[in-house]
């Protein structure tokens, strides 16, 4: 690395031994050395928050010790110098960074300094107009037209020399080569900034022909939107489905000196020579659109912090519904003549503030891979790790998934890894930080014998999962009856995982259909259980014998068969006894089944060992279904609807149900067999777009309506 001779596998957390001028130096160092790898490299160490965390530990020195601050510390710096393989392009504009916030407090304290600094009255300040837009994952850029015809393109590099990638940002088809603006409105010279970046759809399916070909696989979105940027040789770049989402207006008379950044207040005094009235930020956006270029139809211009707040908080629930990544909001005071008062720091303008969601990735220790065993055998590695604050909860465990990904992956206990987490998505372990590996970390091996019964591992040939093949293992036991009481399935309230352990040791459980043949009496002794609590068990069990037949499918734990296959299954045969005495191929012409689902349900049933179940559950008094004959008319016979976003007046459930209650299918991907796609708020952007290629037809709620009662498309 350069700037000195810090190893980068050195700790990020302090050393006790170091005083604080020494840490500040090893923190510079540090930061130089993945701001290096993030910025230039396109290939970083560590995840966003970790470097985060550095800097904020600098600055926080920094704040303490005015003494130790430098230059050329990264609090007062932006980016990294670009790498040597393009051209430099200065910047007549510095690209600046944003200051940052992560918190409601942290924004009216934001909003309090702004307050104080324009001397704004109560009423001024509650009336404030801001402009906000998601903080797209990508790559800054810079786009400079000559009399509205492209001439140049530079990355942001460090804040003042980027690097020219002007013949590879040609190649975006958003990018337009001509202004779209009326001759009065074209400038001399137009400087426009954006965010250059890979939608989630694009980056899964160059990481998939990457990995096809033997070659890199990126790790994220932004990795992969800045190494396709930076190809060498355009053509390469053109092939990478890059997009860019533009977001500010930067004034550029070459007759003028460049002004400083005090004059331009970082990123944008609008100063345009033009028949456009330029006074507002949103005047701005408005200018973009109207010149060809794409602006996020997401930014929205609201009053006062607290709706600033909602916005970001609104973002946030659905940041994984939009298509692509983004870690963030952007605020921006929308009147431009508060822009020049309000000025800039040596790295940020004071007119902007970016509200940081809680990081999605982490780094931690993984402690120990650990095998759990499933209700079906499968053997599933996962992490045991250092308890992180990760997405927004503390993970402490992550999914590995098999042993092939294991071994890919190449993670050891004792590393150091990168931990996702997003939403409600199951944490897993994204990859090793290889420069903080202790020596002498042995890879690795999957176990031969069950961690539960000590019975014997297979791994059947060209399968990625391993089986426990012992079908009386108890940790099969186990998941097996929690599956069968829950949601979905017979739904039993209150028979968790933990209680029918408890249950299996007291001997009183050997399978499911022990369930309906216990009494108070065997409830009462056992820890944790009352008069009332076993009473409300047995009075949630025997609930569980009405259940419809779909659940009853559902809870029998059958391959394939989800809740979806199960309606279909009870639609067509009305109760399990016929569906047990049919074959496999009346099963396959079923609507909404087909062979394998077909071959796996027949082989199920075939199985004595699962026919003595079933005899067992009929005996403790289980409803095996009758036959339902859906009341309404089959208009809808043939047909697949797609539904995605949120309806007002149906849950996805009832969306779902109301299409096959009328004949119909609902898959849940868009196909060229699709007959409509039915649009709410927030829909899949890869569902839109897909129907939009293939011509399908997309439907409001008004229009999902009218089709269910006729069968028609309005």
């Amino acid at each position: 690395m350069t700037g000195g001779g810090l190893d980068p596998s050195t700790p990020v957390g302090p050393d006790p031994g170091l005083d604080d001028a020494e840490r500040a130096r090893e923190l510079r160092e540090l930061i130089a050395h993945h701001s290096m790898r993030y910025h230039v490299l396109d290939d970083p160490e560590i995840p966003d928050a970790d470097y985060d965390a550095l800097v904020d530990e600098l600055a926080a020195i920094e704040a303490a010790h005015p003494e130790l601050v430098t230059e050329t510390s990264p609090t007062r710096t932006v980016g990294a110098a670009g790498a040597t393989g393009f051209a430099p392009a200065a910047h007549r504009v510095p690209m600046m960074s944003l200051d940052k916030v992560v918190s409601l407090d942290e924004l009216l304290a934001w909003g309090a300094r702004t307050r104080r600094l324009l001397e704004l009255d109560d009423e001024a300040a509650r009336t404030l107009r801001l402009v906000c837009e998601p903080k797209i994952d990508g790559l800054s850029i810079s786009i400079t037209y000559d009399h509205g015809r492209y001439a140049r393109a530079a990355t942001r590099g460090d804040g003042r020399v980027g690097e020219d990638v002007t013949d590879n940002v040609r190649t975006l088809a958003e990018v337009p080569l001509e202004l779209a603006l009326d001759g009065g409105e074209v400038p001399e010279e137009l400087e426009v900034r954006g965010e250059v970046y890979m939608a989630i759809a694009a980056f899964e399916e160059l990481n998939a022909r990457q990995a096809a070909a033997g070659e890199k696989i990126f790790a994220n979105p932004r990795n992969a939107a800045a190494g396709s940027l930076r190809q060498k040789d355009p053509k390469v770049t053109a092939g990478r489905a890059l997009s860019i989402f533009t977001y500010q207006v930067v004034s550029g008379d070459r007759t003028r000196e460049a002004p400083s950044v005090d004059q331009v207040s970082g990123e944008a005094a609008v100063e345009l020579e033009t028949d456009a009235a330029i006074g507002h930020q949103s005047q701005s956006l408005a200018l973009l659109r109207r010149a060809g270029f794409p602006v996020n139809p997401e930014i929205e211009i609201v009053t006062g912090l607290e709706a600033a707040y909602a916005y970001c908080t609104a973002v946030e629930s659905r940041r994984h519904q939009l298509g692509y990544e983004i870690d963030g909001v952007v605020l921006k005071i929308d009147d431009l003549s508060l822009h020049r008062r309000l000025g800039a720091t040596s790295h940020a303008p004071r007119w902007a503030v970016a509200y940081k969601f809680p990081p999605e990735e982490r780094s931690t220790v993984l402690q120990a891979i650990m095998v759990s065993i499933g209700r079906t055998g499968r053997a599933t590695p996962f992490a045991v790790l250092a308890p992180v604050r990760v997405g927004g909860s503390t993970v402490s465990l992550a999914s590995l998934h098999n042993e092939d990904q294991v071994a890919l992956k190449d993670v050891r206990p004792g590393d150091t890894v990168v931990v996702r987490k997003a939403g409600d998505v199951i944490p897993e372990v994204v990859g090793p930080i290889l420069s903080e590996r202790p020596e002498g970390l042995e890879p690795w091996r999957f176990p031969a014998t069950c961690p539960v019964c000590d019975g014997a591992l297979v791994r059947l040939e060209g399968e990625a999962d391993t089986y426990c093949v012992n079908f009386d293992c108890p940790g099969q036991k186990v998941q097996r009856i929690a599956h069968f009481a829950s949601r979905g399935a017979m739904d039993i309230e209150g028979l968790g995982e933990q209680r029918v352990h408890q249950l299996i040791e007291a001997g009183l459980l050997a399978d499911a259909s022990d369930l309906y043949s216990l009494g108070p009496e065997q409830l009462t002794p056992l820890e944790g259980f009352g008069a009332v609590s076993a009473a409300n068990l047995l009075a949630a069990i025997d609930a569980s014998r009405g259940r419809p037949l779909p659940n009853l499918l559902v809870a029998l734990g059958i391959r394939h068969v989800g809740g979806t296959v199960a309606h279909a299954l009870a639609t067509a045969f009305g109760d399990l006894d016929a569906i047990m005495s049919v074959g496999e191929e009346e099963l396959a012409e079923t609507p909404g089944i087909g062979g394998i689902i077909a071959a796996s349900v027949a082989a199920f049933f075939r199985t004595g060992r699962n026919r003595e179940f079933i005899g067992r559950l009929g005996s403790g008094g289980v409803s095996f279904g009758t036959r339902v004959v859906s009341q309404h008319p089959q208009v809808l016979a043939g047909k697949s609807i797609v539904v995605t976003g949120a309806l007002e007046g149906f849950s996805r459930e009832g969306a779902e149900e109301a299409i096959t209650s009328r004949g119909g299918k609902s898959p849940g991907s868009v196909s060229a067999r699709t007959t409509a796609v039915v649009v709410g708020a927030s829909p899949g952007t890869a569902k839109v777009t897909k129907a939009g290629e293939l011509g399908i037809p997309l439907l409001d709620e008004g229009g999902f309506r009218h089709l269910l009662e006729t069968g028609e498309l309005p």
